[in-house]
């Protein structure tokens, strides 16, 4: 059977020599289908032998149902259970590291008191210069409420950190950004702005992470207004941009045009607005917003204003119905909603070579085991299935590129060229229907989105600075 490794738990067994074995142990976690990956033996003489067991298994029951079962072998004790993946958050992911190290009189004159004033001097007489002389040209605020967490909900912003702080990770790693794990203790639309815009002067740029819909979109639009740095949601237009990415090289292997298509996004929520957006920016003309009401159509009044923004700007045809009505003859579903929405006779309605994205999680839309032999390419957002559609390949070089050209914005033609960048790595030759998305790993994903943003800034007349090739040249900018 196929296990994921999405909970992984090391036991630490203390085992009677003369009564136990390993083979029962075996037996155990077998019966509860889990995954022995590892075992280490810590300590052994002729009376106890002490292991640790490293054992993978689908989810926290499973788990349980496997210390259950080694706890009823006789002759075998449950010393300890280490679950590895809260062992990598004990006491945090991120830390603050000086650049420079303070070693003697002189150097924290010159990094504090006195030296330091004639620094804040400069930036009072020129606010830019703040960009040479801080942190703020290289870094974001990763800001949320914890109200979208995940497919967790509304947990609130202490548990929503372990989140923000992977965020940071990765901003690091892949794209050498500083970030900054930030959790609001308020769900008010406007104190969440109103703080957001006290805490700008220090950031270079402003990642919305995990903030329900529709307060999301009143947040953004609002700091786009107000602040003269990047504001970036990433549920939204993250999601969207590897979306179309996706899309791009399926609708390659199918021979189709993206303006000929009819595409159906389902889920109006932040992910399918912004998905909706950016299809329409990239030359869709056919594109159906859908949600568990049915198509978005013209002659419908909605409550929710941005639903009647999607229904003004697609549907060309003005159609009616539930989503079964929208399949018809549809080259596309991409589906951010919920799971075990589409069926294959659905599918079966659709146009030849039909390419189906299904980003619910954990569950898709529909299974990629029932979807074989009715889809042509199909995408998920999970990892135990080919083209995963992660946002991870967007947004660290979005961001970087943002930054090194100092951009005020990051703006639609920001992201399509982030999404032909993504798109651009896999060559025709290595395109195929398994393969549509490159893998968070390749190295040439944050080169690529980084000079595809930059080119796309300057040409919209965002970007305030043109980036030098020499690497050194932010550093020698003051001298």
């Amino acid at each position: 059977m196929k296990t994921s490794s999405g909970i992984s738990v090391i036991l630490r067994l203390e085992m009677e020599t003369q009564q136990a074995n390993f083979v029962d142990i075996a037996a155990a976690v077998s019966e509860a289908e889990g995954d022995i990956v590892a075992i280490d033996v810590i300590e052994s003489s002729n009376e106890i032998s002490v292991r640790d067991i490293t054992i993978n298994a689908r989810n926290q029951s499973q788990t349980d149902e496997i210390i259950k079962n080694i706890g009823r072998i006789p002759g075998v004790k449950v010393l300890t259970v280490s679950d590895r993946t809260f062992l990598v958050h004990i006491g945090g992911k991120v830390e603050i590291k000086s650049k420079r190290p303070i070693q003697n009189r002189d150097d924290l004159s010159r990094v504090y008191t006195p030296g330091v004033a004639r620094i804040c001097e400069a930036i009072a007489e020129e606010r830019e210069n703040a960009y040479k002389l801080t942190i703020k040209r290289n870094t974001v605020a990763i800001i949320s409420d914890g109200t979208a967490v995940l497919g967790l909900g509304d947990i609130g912003p202490y548990a929503a950190m372990p989140v923000m702080e992977g965020k940071a990770m990765l901003f690091k790693q892949l794209a050498n950004v500083d970030a900054f794990p930030i959790c609001l203790d308020t769900k008010d639309t406007q104190e969440i702005i109103d703080t957001i815009v006290r805490l700008a002067p220090g950031f270079g740029g402003i990642n919305l992470e995990d903030i329900s819909a529709p307060r999301c979109f009143e947040i953004e639009r609002a700091l786009r207004e107000r602040l003269d740095i990047p504001v970036f949601h990433d549920d939204q237009h993250g999601t969207a941009v590897v979306i179309l990415a996706g899309l791009l090289n399926a609708l390659k292997i199918v021979g189709k045009k993206i303006e000929e298509c009819k595409i159906v996004v389902t889920g109006m929520g932040a992910a399918g607005v912004a998905c909706t957006k950016i299809l329409l920016s990239a030359g869709a003309r056919h594109v159906i917003g859908t949600d568990k009401d049915g198509i978005l159509s013209r002659s419908q009044t909605y409550t929710n204003p941005v639903w009647q923004e999607i229904a003004s700007i697609t549907n060309p045809d003005n159609i009616e119905g539930p989503l079964e009505d929208a399949l018809v003859d549809a080259d596309v579903f991409i589906g951010v909603s919920r799971g075990n929405i589409l069926t294959r006779d659905s599918i079966r309605t659709m146009a030849k070579d039909p390419i189906v994205f299904a980003m619910a999680n954990p569950q898709p839309e529909i299974d990629p085991e029932e979807a074989i032999g009715v889809v042509r390419v199909l995408a998920t957002g999970r990892s135990d299935y080919p083209n995963q559609i992660n946002n991870v390949l967007c947004f660290p070089g979005i961001f970087r590129g943002a930054f090194d050209c100092r951009a005020t914005d990051i703006n639609e033609e920001m992201k399509v060229a982030a999404a032909h960048a993504i798109a651009s790595i896999i060559t025709d030759s290595q395109l195929n229907e398994q393969y549509i998305i490159p893998s968070v790993f390749n190295n040439q994903v944050v080169k690529r989105v980084k000079e595809a943003v930059i080119k796309a800034a300057v040409k919209s007349g965002v970007a305030r600075k043109v980036p030098r090739n020499r690497k050194e040249a932010d550093d020698n900018e003051w001298l």
